[in-house]
């Protein structure tokens, strides 16, 4: 993500499932996946005090604090927090239950929440504590796995970190419901290179990846070189104005506090 990062330098949290991180080649689909989120958001940020709740690793609070005015950082895991202190000193980073984040009232102009609320237990009470943090005006941008792909004809997560996985529709009423304004909703879509890498492997890259990893069998040289090749230029991302959203692979929402 950082011109200045190596690629060796990435691995020192742990890949568990939880969350993603950068410079691991057989995890680079993912990654990419994710950082695409924050790619298309930066600008948002510009100039801004911006809250990142749920940070994971940092790569993406970092690269929000290569624009915004002040970056927090917040998660609650007190390995990542100290990891994201350590590597990004950028960012200011508290570890908190994102139940209760730990700034003032009205004190943001951004909140920042990339696939972090697929993860919660009480996502109406995060809705409302983000109401809360931002100044009015304020913008939350969130991204999450469609639960229409990711886990189909199931009300089941397959990834066990998961709590609730949601639509479309579910995430906009989440958002309403909690008092915002949703400004768009976007789905995130393989992009033409990446729907040639389907092909090559069976229909589905992401569903490769995964039979390797469950069976836990090594990688084919082909599978391995075209995850690694991956970049955030291979996702498209279109408002649901420009293509059908329940198709889409993860989506992304503009909502802004009245």
């Amino acid at each position: 993500m950082n011109a200045h990062r190596s690629d060796a330098a990435d691995s020192s949290l742990p890949l568990t499932g939880e969350r993603t991180v950068p410079g691991l080649p057989v995890e680079n689909y993912w990654f990419r996946r994710h950082e695409v989120a924050y790619r298309r958001c930066v600008d948002i940020c510009a100039g801004h005090d911006v809250l990142e709740a749920g940070c994971g690793e940092g790569y993406g609070a970092d690269l929000i604090a290569s624009v915004a005015r002040r970056v927090v950082a917040v998660d609650y895991d007190a390995a990542t927090v100290a990891h994201v202190g350590a590597r990004y000193p950028r960012v200011e980073v508290l570890a908190a239950n994102l139940a209760s984040l730990p700034v003032p009232d009205s004190s943001v102009d951004v909140v920042v929440n990339f696939q972090v609320i697929e993860h919660l237990w009480d996502q109406p009470q995060f809705i409302t504590e983000c109401l809360r943090v931002l100044r009015p005006g304020g913008s939350l941008l969130m991204s999450t796995p469609n639960r229409i792909t990711f886990t189909p004809d199931s009300d089941t997560p397959v990834n066990p970190f998961h709590t609730r996985e949601l639509n479309a529709a579910e995430l906009r009423t989440l958002l309403t419901d909690g008092g915002f304004v949703v400004r768009s909703m976007s789905g995130v879509f393989h992009g033409p290179r990446l729907i040639n890498m389907d092909s090559r492997h069976g229909g589905s890259i992401i569903n490769a990846q995964i039979v390797r990893a469950l069976a836990g069998t090594p990688w084919p040289d082909d599978l391995l070189a075209d995850v690694a090749a991956v970049s955030c230029a291979d996702f498209d991302i279109v408002d649901d104005s420009g293509r059908e959203i329940d198709e889409s692979l993860d989506l992304l929402a503009i909502a802004v506090r009245p």
